[in-house]
This record gives C-alpha cells, structure tokens and sequence, in this order.
C-alpha cells in the first residue's frame, strides 16, 4: 500500500509516522518549506497525549511540562478571577515545544525504510504527482495548487487580529497553572514549559492599529503579575482567520488538518482537533486492514462522515466564546459575571468543559 503525503506541517509528520506504524509507505512531496519557528508550543490534551504515545511515537519525558489548573480572567473585571478549571491534581493537559516534536517526529522519520521525502521545486508539478499510482493522497499544506484549486470552498471568517508569541524566562517558582486573560484588546495566555520557563500567546484585535515588538513587550510586562521575568525570546507573529472546508474530499484526493478546519488559538485547540482527526482516520485505515479491503475513495467519505459535523460544531464553539468575550470586553454590564460564577460553582458543569476541551465532542 503506498500513500502520497502533501506537506511538511507537523500534522503531516504525525499522520505520516501512523501511516508507517501500519507497515504503509508514505512519499512525503513538499513544496513549501517549513519556516522555523523557535517559540510556537502546542498543548496537548491527555487524551490526545496517550493516543500520540501509544499509535503515533512515544516522546521523551523531558519533552513535554504538565498542567494542572487552568485559571482565566478578565480585565474588564479588574482583572479578577473569573473562572477555574482543575481536576482532583490531575494533568489537564502538556505543554510542548513545536519545534521539538517535529524534530523529534522528523529524526525517527528519516531511519524509517518506509518513509521517503521529495521535495518538489515547483509548485504546479504537484499537479503531476497526484496522478501517479497511490493508493490514497492526503493533502496537509492550506497554501499549495491543490487546495487553490480544489479546496477552496470555504467558510471564511478573518480575524482583524495577529498572534504574537515568545518565551520568558523568569525568577523559578511552581508553575504548573496556566493563565488566560481576556483583554480589552484581546486573549493573552501564559503557559508554564518548566519553573523557569514560561510561554506567551498575546492575539492582539488590531482595529487597523500596527503594534510593534516593542510595544508588545510593554503590553506582555503591563498583563503580567505573576513572574519575575528576566528575559525574553524573539517575538514571532502571524495572522489569526478561521476557515472550515465544506468538502473534505475529491476523488482520491483527501484534505486534512488545516486545510479543513483553523480555528483561533486561544484555547489550544488547532493542533488537539487534528490529532482527534488522525485517530479517526488510523481506525477507518486500520479496519479495511484487518478485513483485508483496499484502500480507496471509500476511506474518505466514511472519515468526512464521523467527523465533519464534529468538526463544525467544536470550532464554531471555539469561534462563539472569541466573540463573545471580545463583545462583552465592550458591554458595560455585570451580566456575563453571574454567569461566570455559575460555571465556576458547577462542578458538573466544570467537568463537562473538561471533558469537552480533552475528548472533542462525541455524539
């Protein structure tokens, strides 16, 4: 069995390393090159964690920083706690570098007899690659011919807002909380990758005003009361949208991770929805298998039909709670605090969004 992989995102190189743990061999084509990135971190739920452990490859122990406790606020209640999120000390979900798990991925990749990378020097050639003998093409990069051409049904929605992203370090304390404030310009998280260590995603709402490096640094240092920071990395940034495909799939051609579905980070979902995606499609894989069936079309339109409305309602979720606080940061009412304080005060309400933030919905 040969699978085409298009790609080179960390998505990519999950679905990849699956694909290979299946004994099918992947032709990895990549046109766009990968930028690097020294401060992007993904967190990953526990759930996804033991599936990325167990059915994709097992990381180092020192490659990932536990979090215990969530805590948001919200500045337009001077910045008072509005809600909590921990589970009896159990990990709510962990921390890690993306440059790290790709490499990590990529190193172990590159000893797998069924893995082969083609770098591709022009993008319409990949035009030539899909009509070879594959058993499946699977096309993970949003900006190639492929999705311009094929994959371009969508609904869009851009965010007049940038991510910006670095890593401080700072003065050691316990740090396994995590914290989200909601600003009046915008969600800024800070999430713990060690004692010493600590994460940045500032998604600053624009409004056709530029914020420069050094006026985010202010901003960072001005939201912080926690650390005692001593310095920080490189500030990198890029474009908020969010975009959901309205066909996953075209003959033999599937798209996959964000070419289907991107979603604003400030729950850390993007990266958690397309490994829940992964472990949907290695099971349909899998099963046609184990009952000896080829591999075709017939996979993708049964993992469009498992996941497309999931897909949908758990990032229009993700969407809804961005516009809502952005509205509320702009209401002059004390309405969305009751009702803060009532999530707050449900367990079983609590345990739902925890549930909900770590297994995706299941219907």
């Amino acid at each position: 069995m040969n699978v085409c992989l298009i790609g080179n995102s960390l998505t990519a190189l999950c679905l990849a390393k699956n694909l290979t743990n299946k004994n099918i061999k992947v032709f990895n084509y990549i046109f766009n090159k990968k930028k690097k990135t020294i401060t992007r971190t993904v967190g990953i739920t526990k759930n996804n964690l033991d599936f990325f452990n167990k059915e994709i490859l097992s990381l180092k122990k020192n490659m990932s920083w536990d979090i215990k406790k969530i805590d948001v606020y919200s500045e337009k209640y001077k910045d008072k706690k509005i809600l909590n999120f921990e589970y009896s000390n159990k990990t709510l979900f962990s921390l890690l570098k993306n440059d790290k798990i790709f490499n990590h991925l990529e190193n172990n990749l590159k000893k797998n007899y069924l893995y082969k990378k083609i770098h591709i020097k022009e993008d319409y050639l990949l035009n030539k690659v899909v009509k070879k003998n594959f058993d499946l093409i699977i096309n993970c990069d949003f900006n190639n011919i492929i999705s311009k051409n094929i994959f371009f049904r969508k609904i869009r929605k851009k965010y007049d807002s940038k991510a910006f992203t670095c890593i401080i370090r700072h003065k050691s304390i316990s740090n396994k909380t995590a914290s989200q404030i909601f600003t009046k310009i915008g969600p800024i998280a800070f999430l713990p990758l060690s004692n010493s260590k600590t994460s940045i995603v500032f998604s600053i709402d624009l409004n056709k005003k530029e914020f420069n490096k050094k006026k985010v640094l202010e901003l960072i240092r001005f939201y912080n009361f926690k650390y005692q920071i001593k310095n920080f990395s490189e500030i990198e940034k890029f474009d908020l949208s969010f975009t959901l495909l309205r066909k996953y799939f075209y003959k033999n051609i599937l798209a996959f991770g964000d070419v289907i579905h991107r979603v604003h980070p400030l729950a850390g979902q993007g990266f958690n929805i397309n490994l829940r995606d992964i472990k949907v499609l290695s099971k349909i894989i899998q099963k046609k298998i184990d009952l000896g069936l080829p591999l075709d079309n017939t996979v993708f339109q049964e993992f469009e039909n498992k996941t497309k409305h999931l897909n949908y309602v758990f990032s229009s979720t993700i969407d809804l709670v961005y516009e809502f606080f952005k509205f509320d940061n702009k209401v002059n009412n004390n309405i969305s605090n009751r009702l803060f304080a009532m999530i707050d005060k449900n367990k079983n309400l609590n345990k739902f969004f925890l549930r909900y933030a770590d297994q995706g919905l299941v219907l």
